[in-house]
């Protein structure tokens, strides 16, 4: 997890993390913050191991750390936030070390958790991006535009 933690602490997404905290401060609903990115982590690394994928616990991780990272970008100028993940992580992907089948699979991933896709690990980041949200929780659940029944009323993961 060495390669994750670098880009964790890293000066350029750190500075992404406070322009989404910034851009969020007002948003009653689900934020995109590292709570989040953590929640989403942990499902779809129960998700692999379930599904006997092997894909590694870093790349799991890592994942779910980039895939969100391009929000600010989404809402400043309109780009969908999964194109503008995958320009952002790009740079800190290659500066913390991971070779380019790593970054494929990675970028893959972040892709992948929008609309789901036709590789196995985009459509579990997909399920635990949607997995991690805490609807049973939430102050602001009636004013949400999920279906109901697609809320999470409660806890699978």
């Amino acid at each position: 997890m060495n390669r994750f933690n670098d880009i964790l602490h890293s000066e350029k997404y750190n500075e992404y993390l406070n322009r989404i905290a910034f851009l969020e401060k007002n948003r009653i609903f689900c934020k995109h913050d590292l709570e989040h990115f953590l929640n989403v982590a942990r499902i779809a690394y129960v998700l692999v191991l379930e599904n006997e994928i092997d894909i590694s616990k870093e790349l799991v991780y890592t994942t779910a750390l980039l895939h969100d990272i391009g929000r600010f970008v989404q809402y400043e100028d309109g780009t969908d936030h999964e194109i503008a993940s995958v320009e952002l992580s790009k740079p800190l992907l290659e500066q913390a070390g991971f070779n380019e089948a790593e970054e494929n699979l990675i970028i893959n991933g972040i892709i992948g958790h929008r609309r789901g896709g036709n590789a196995q690990f985009g459509d579990i980041m997909y399920k635990s991006d949607k997995l991690s949200r805490e609807c049973y929780r939430c102050q602001s659940s009636s004013q949400c535009n999920w279906k109901e029944d697609n809320k999470n009323l409660d806890i699978m993961y």
